[in-house]
C-alpha cells in the first residue's frame, strides 16, 4: 500500500496549493541550522509509536497557496532553509517541489523526511512528482519510523536506525547538527503551542 502510485487524497487538492498539518517557523530541531518546517497533511503507513498521528488523515486540514508559504518562509529572515515533514511530504511532491524551487532561487536550503526509501521514491511506483522534489533537495532523510528501533541519543540525527541520511549538497555535509533526544516548544499569539522534535510528538496544546 506504501508504493502505490495512485494519489490517496480523499478530495483533489486545487493546483497551487498544499494541504498542511501545521508550520512553524525559526527551528533547530528539525534539520541543519534555524529554519522553517511545513508538515504536511495525509499518510498511509500509520507506523506504531508515529510523532504525528494527526498528521495520517488525508481530509483537508490547513489549504495554503505555494505563494504564501513561500512569502512566509522568506519574510523571516532567521530562516536559513525548510524541513518538510509530515504526514508524508511526496504525496504532495510535486507541489513542494514548485515551492522548494522559490525558496532555493532565494538562497535557501531544503531538506524533507519521508517514509518511502529512496530507492522506492526513484522507482516507477513512486508517487508523482517524487523525481522532480528529490530534484530540489539539498538533504533527505528516509525511511520509515520503526518502534522496535527507535534511538534518541545526542549523537543520532535519525529516529529510528533503519532511517538513512542523504546529503545531496556537498555545502551541508558538516551541518548534521540536529539530534534525535531534542524537543522544542513554539508558543504563539493565541496561546497555542507546537511541541515538535523527536521525543515530543508535534501537537496543538
Amino acid at each position: 500500500m506504501t508504493q502505490q502510485k495512485a494519489n490517496p487524497n480523499p478530495k483533489p487538492i486545487p493546483p497551487g496549493y498544499l494541504n498542511i498539518m501545521g508550520y512553524v517557523d525559526e527551528s533547530e530541531v528539525n534539520g541543519p541550522g534555524c529554519r522553517a518546517v511545513i508538515w504536511v497533511q495525509g499518510c498511509l503507513r500509520e507506523c506504531p509509536g508515529c510523532f504525528n498521528v494527526e498528521s495520517w488523515s488525508f481530509e483537508t486540514n490547513q489549504l495554503m497557496s505555494i505563494e504564501s508559504l513561500a512569502q512566509k518562509i522568506l519574510n523571516n529572515p532567521r530562516n536559513q532553509g525548510v524541513t518538510f515533514s509530515g504526514g508524508e511530504p511526496f504525496w504532495q511532491a510535486s507541489a513542494l517541489a514548485s515551492l522548494a524551487s522559490k525558496i532555493k532561487a532565494a538562497g535557501l536550503n531544503v531538506m524533507s523526511f519521508t517514509g518511502f526509501t529512496l530507492e522506492q521514491l526513484q522507482s516507477q511506483s513512486a508517487p508523482e512528482g517524487a523525481q522532480a522534489l528529490l530534484e530540489q533537495l539539498d538533504i533527505l532523510v528516509d525511511g520509515a519510523y520503526v518502534e522496535s528501533l527507535a534511538i534518541n541519543s545526542p549523537n543520532s540525527p535519525v529516529s529510528s536506525s533503519n532511517q538513512r541520511i542523504h546529503v545531496f549538497n556537498p555545502a551541508l555535509q558538516d551541518q548534521i547538527t540536529w539530534a534525535s533526544d531534542q524537543i522544542e516548544v513554539h508558543i504563539f499569539k493565541d496561546g497555542s503551542r507546537i511541541v515538535t522534535g523527536y521525543r515530543g510528538q508535534l501537537s496543538n496544546l
